[in-house]
């Protein structure tokens, strides 16, 4: 065994998944976790945001007040964070997130903004990432008008930050399109079980 298969072997299994508003993100985290094609562990994301209706505390994310994020920060507990699209909250993966799934034996999976992949892809540079596509820009605009949940200006600053996010697409190890909901899960789950 070399010095780098040893590392590898001793890094969590992280599978990252990203793509910009719209690229269907939601509905193949959904499939993928029924499906389980290998063993997932979904993680669950921390934010400063109060809880919408129906949503639970510790199933859907941790939901924290602003003094017990910030202390959560300082004490480094976070493998990113940011500000999501100027509302004022923030969200965060916190490490115990990834100790969690690796108790399991599974993979931890993140489904997070490109910007959080990076960071998280420096400290576990041998995480699995994927970059969830559609086959153009205009499909993504097209999805988010027919969610009919945002207003004409949030609709430009998703698809301008879809546009910046696109740039990022080559720096994950798999780009999927997602133009048929049933063969990109086929192309992910042969990507994972690759990797068992």
């Amino acid at each position: 065994m070399t010095e780098s298969e040893g590392s590898l072997q001793e890094e969590p299994k992280i599978l990252i998944l990203s793509g910009p508003s719209g690229s269907g993100k939601t509905t193949i985290v959904n499939e993928l976790m029924n499906r389980q094609p290998v063993h997932l562990v979904k993680s669950i994301s921390a934010t400063t945001r109060p809880p919408r209706e129906h949503e639970v505390d510790k199933a859907d994310y941790y939901f924290l007040d602003r003094d017990t994020f910030d202390q959560k920060l300082e004490q480094e507990e976070f493998l990113e964070h940011a500000e999501v699209f100027q509302t004022g909250y923030i969200y965060g993966t916190l490490r115990t997130e990834v100790d969690r799934a690796a108790r399991q034996n599974a993979w931890a999976f993140l489904e997070i903004d490109v910007e959080g992949a990076m960071k998280v892809m420096e400290r576990y540079p041998h995480s699995l990432t994927i970059f969830l596509k559609t086959p153009s820009e205009d499909v993504y605009e097209q999805r988010l008008r027919n969610r009919g949940t945002e207003n004409e200006e949030t609709i430009q600053r998703r698809l301008a930050t879809a546009r910046r996010e696109l740039s990022f697409a080559d720096q994950y190890r798999h780009r999927v399109i997602n133009d048929d909901l049933e063969r990109a899960l086929d192309e992910i789950t042969q990507i994972l079980v690759a990797q068992e």
